[in-house]
C-alpha cells in the first residue's frame, strides 16, 4: 500500500497497443493516462470511420490503480478478447488481442524485474512510538564523529576497512548494488537484506538477497524524508509489526534500515533483517550499517557519473555521425538552372534537426522547391526527416500534379508518423521556362513573393500538416514569376526567432524587410543578410529552433552567370556558421 506523497514502486509502464488494420502495416501506440476511447466517431483518440463494424463509441481503455481496463461501451456488434466476447470491465495483461469491428488490437506491457516483486510497503494501523525499548534511530553526523573516537582494530573500523577495499575498483552498477548489499549483509551479521534507490519518487529494488520482504512505511519514510537509519531490535516487542503474519511466518526477529545518503541528498536505503533471537541487531551494528550506507552511496554516485560519462562520450560521437548523414541528405549546392538563381541554407538548433528543404529536378524540366519542418528537434526529429526526404525524392520524379503528390505524400507519412508527430511542408513546382509556379502549401508558414517593383505577396492558402489526418485531399495554387521576382520559402525557426532581451519574435513582417529593403543581390546574399539580421536579433543565446530558408528569383542568364561565385561563396559559408 502506498501513502500520498511518499516513495513507491511505479506503476506498469510503457505500455502500448499495437493496432492492426485491414491494408494497413501495424501501429503502436502508448497508452496515455487518461481514458482512451475508440469508435468511429472524431472524438475518440483512435478513430476509424470508414470500419462499419465499429460504433461510434465503441471501447475504452482506462488506467485503473497500476491496472490498464478494457469496456465495451455498449457497441452494436461488441467487443472480442481473447477470442470471447467482452460483457463487463477487463483488466488486461500483456499479449491479450482485442477485437473490435476489423481491427485487432494487442495490449503490449513490460513484464516487471522480478526484484519489483520482492518488497512491499505496508502501513501502520495506529501510531507508535519515534523510539522505544525496542525501536533505535541514528543520524549520520552523529554517527560519525562517534565512529572518529572508535579504537583502531575494532570490528567496525575492520568492517570499513574491507568495505573501502572491496569498493575501490571500477565496478558497473550492476556489479556494485549486489556488492554493496553483501557486505551490509556479512558485516551485520544479518540473515537477508535488500537495496533499493529513489528513481524519481518511486523507491526500485538494486539487489536482494531473499525474498518477500515486508517493510514498514514508517521505517521507510523516516530513513527517506528524515535521513535517519532505524533499529528495531526485538519484532516481537513492537505490537504494530508482531501482528504482521508474513513477518511472523519468516521468523524474523530484528530490523534494521539505513539512507543511502551522500552529503544532504539520500539516493535510497538499505535494508536488513535477521532471524536469530539470541544476537539481535545492536546500536553498534546500527552505526556500521550507517557508516557504510554513506560510504556506498559516494561510490554508487561516482559509479553513476561514470556512466553518464560514458554514455554522453558515446552520445557524442553518435551525434558527429547523425550531422554528417543530416548534412549529405540535404543538396551540397543548388542546381544550375538557365534564366534563375538559387539558394538555401540550413542551420539547426542542435547537433542535427528537423528541418529539411530540397530542389528535386523532375519530370519535363519541371524543378520541384521543398522547405519542411518536423514537429520537434533532435535525432527522432531528423529521423522523420530521412523518411519525408525518400519519399519526396520517389515521388518528385513522377509527371503528376503537385497536389496529387502531396495528397500522396500525407498518406505515406501517416502510416510512418507517431500520434504526437506531424509535418509541416510548402511546395513548389516550377517551370523554369515559363516561370509558372505551381504550390501547395501542408500547415506551413506562408512563403513570400517579393516583386520586382517592391510589392509583396504572401501564399498563405493552403491545407493542413502532414501525418494527422491521411485522407485529407490537398489543392494546388499557381502563380507567375516574372524576370527580378523573388520566392522565399522558410521555417517557422525564422518568423518565430525570439529578441535576446524582450522575447518579441521576429515575425514575417521584419523578414520580408530584410529581402525587400536589401540592396540587389543573389539570393545566397540575400539569405546571409537575413542570417546576420536573426543572429544580431537573437543574441549570445542562438537560435532556439532549426533555421530553413530558400530562395529563388527569376533573372537573366547573364546575371545569373555573374552571381555564381558570390553565390558559392555564401552558401558556403552560411553553411559553416551555427548560430
Amino acid at each position: 500500500m502506498t501513502m500520498p506523497g511518499s516513495p513507491a514502486f511505479a506503476p506498469q509502464e510503457n505500455a502500448e497497443l499495437l493496432v492492426m488494420a485491414p491494408g494497413q502495416p501495424p501501429r503502436g501506440l502508448p497508452l496515455p493516462e487518461r481514458p482512451f476511447t475508440l469508435g468511429r466517431a472524431a472524438g475518440n483518440e483512435l478513430c476509424y470511420p470508414d470500419d462499419a463494424g465499429l460504433s461510434r463509441q465503441h471501447l475504452v481503455i482506462e488506467r485503473i490503480g497500476e491496472d490498464f481496463v478494457v469496456r465495451d461501451l455498449g457497441s452494436k456488434n461488441g467487443t472480442l478478447v481473447n477470442g470471447e466476447r467482452l460483457t463487463g470491465p477487463h483488466v488486461l495483461r500483456s499479449g491479450d488481442q482485442i477485437s473490435a469491428g476489423h481491427l485487432l488490437i494487442e495490449f503490449r506491457a513490460p513484464l516487471p524485474d522480478p526484484l519489483q516483486r520482492t518488497v512491499l510497503f505496508v502501513e501502520k494501523t495506529h501510531s507508535a512510538p519515534e523510539e522505544s525499548a525496542t525501536v533505535v534511530s541514528a543520524n549520520l553526523e552523529a554517527v560519525l564523529r562517534q565512529e572518529k573516537a572508535t579504537p583502531a582494530g575494532t570490528k567496525t573500523v575492520d568492517a570499513l576497512i574491507r568495505v573501502g577495499q572491496e569498493l575501490a575498483g571500477h565496478r558497473p552498477l550492476d556489479e556494485l548494488f549486489p556488492l554493496i548489499l553483501n557486505l551490509a549483509i556479512e558485516s551485520v551479521g544479518a540473515s537477508r537484506g535488500v537495496l533499493l534507490t529513489l528513481e524519481g519518487a518511486n523507491l526500485v529494488p538494486r539487489a536482494a538477497a531473499g525474498d518477500n520482504f515486508r517493510i514498514s512505511t514508517t521505517v521507510r519514510d523516516r530513513v527517506i524524508n528524515k535521513r535517519e537509519s532505524i533499529l528495531v531490535s526485538d519484532i516481537s516487542l513492537d505490537l504494530e509489526l508482531a501482528q504482521r503474519q508474513s513477518i511472523v511466518a519468516q521468523a524474523v526477529r530484528s530490523v534494521m534500515a539505513a539512507p543511502l545518503q551522500t552529503q544532504e541528498n539520500v539516493i535510497g536505503l538499505i535494508y536488513v533483517d535477521a532471524t536469530d533471537a539470541l544476537n539481535p541487531f545492536t546500536r553498534a551494528d546500527l552505526n556500521l550499517l550507517t557508516v557504510m550506507a554513506n560510504v556506498a552511496a559516494i561510490r554508487i554516485e561516482h559509479a553513476r557519473l561514470v556512466e553518464v560519462e560514458q554514455q554522453e562520450r558515446v552520445m557524442a560521437r553518435e551525434l558527429a555521425q547523425a550531422a554528417e548523414i543530416h548534412t549529405a541528405l540535404l543538396p551540397a549546392a543548388p542546381p544550375e538552372v538557365p534564366g534563375w538563381d538559387l539558394a538555401a541554407v540550413n542551420v539547426p538548433c542542435r547537433t542535427v534537426g528537423g528541418d529539411y528543404f530540397d530542389f528535386i529536378q523532375g519530370a519535363f524540366g519541371k524543378l520541384l522547391l521543398v522547405v519542411g519542418d518536423v514537429a520537434g528537434k533532435g535525432m527522432s526529429a531528423a529521423l522523420m526527416m530521412s523518411g519525408l526526404q525518400a519519399y519526396l525524392r520517389v515521388l518528385g520524379e513522377n509527371p503528376e500534379p503537385l497536389s496529387r503528390m502531396v495528397t500522396r505524400l500525407n498518406q505515406l507519412v501517416a502510416t510512418r508518423c507517431p500520434s504526437n508527430r506531424f509535418i509541416t511542408l510548402f511546395a513548389a513546382l516550377l517551370d523554369p521556362e515559363t516561370g509558372e509556379l505551381r504550390y501547395v502549401n501542408a500547415g506551413h508558414n506562408a512563403a513570400l513573393v517579393i516583386r520586382r517593383d517592391g510589392g509583396q505577396e504572401w501564399l498563405s492558402q493552403g491545407g493542413v500538416m502532414l501525418g494527422p489526418f491521411p485522407r485529407f485531399l490537398y489543392e494546388e495554387n499557381r502563380l507567375l514569376l516574372h524576370e527580378g521576382d523573388l520566392l522565399v520559402l522558410y521555417s517557422d525557426g525564422v518568423s518565430e526567432a525570439t529578441h535576446a532581451e524582450t522575447e518579441e519574435e521576429f515575425g514575417p513582417d521584419r523578414l520580408a524587410a530584410v529581402f525587400r529593403d536589401s540592396p540587389p543581390g543573389g539570393g545566397a546574399e540575400l539569405i546571409s543578410r537575413l542570417m546576420e539580421a536573426l543572429r544580431q536579433w537573437c543574441g549570445p543565446r542562438g537560435f532556439e529552433d532549426d533555421v530553413t530558408v530558400l530562395a529563388a528569383r527569376r533573372t537573366s542568364r547573364e546575371a545569373a552567370e555573374s552571381a555564381r561565385p558570390w553565390k558559392e561563396e555564401a552558401v558556403l559559408a552560411c553553411n559553416a556558421q551555427r548560430y
